[in-house]
C-alpha cells in the first residue's frame, strides 16, 4: 500500500479554502491526487491525459477541467501542454512555502 504524506497546510488550510470558501471540492480532490502522483516534491511534474485524471479521481471529465482551471487561477498548479490536444504536464505549486 502506498503511503501519502501531505503538508499540514494542505489539510488545515487548503481543504477549508477550496471546499468551504471556493465551493470547489473537485479542485481539492484533483490537487491531492496530483500531490500523490508527484509525492509532493517541489518541481516534480506528472503527465496525465484528462480522461485518466477523471477516471482516477472518480470525477467527470468536465469537473476535472473546471478543477484544473480553478487551481491554475489560484496559482496552485502550472499546466504545460505543447499542443491543445496533447497530454498535459502538471506541476503543483506551493505558494505558502515561498522563501523557505
Amino acid at each position: 500500500m502506498k503511503r501519502l504524506t501531505l503538508d499540514p497546510y494542505v489539510v488545515d488550510t487548503l481543504l477549508r479554502d477550496l471546499v468551504g470558501h471556493d465551493r470547489r471540492p473537485s479542485a481539492f480532490i484533483v490537487y491531492v491526487y496530483l500531490w500523490g502522483a508527484t509525492a509532493g516534491r517541489r518541481g516534480a511534474m506528472a503527465e496525465f491525459a484528462l480522461a485518466r485524471l477523471a477516471e482516477e479521481t472518480g470525477l467527470s471529465k468536465r469537473a476535472v477541467q473546471h478543477a484544473l482551471a480553478h487551481l491554475e487561477r489560484r496559482r496552485l498548479l502550472r499546466v504545460s501542454r505543447p499542443l491543445a490536444t496533447a497530454v498535459a504536464t502538471f506541476e503543483l505549486l506551493r505558494p505558502w512555502r515561498r522563501g523557505r
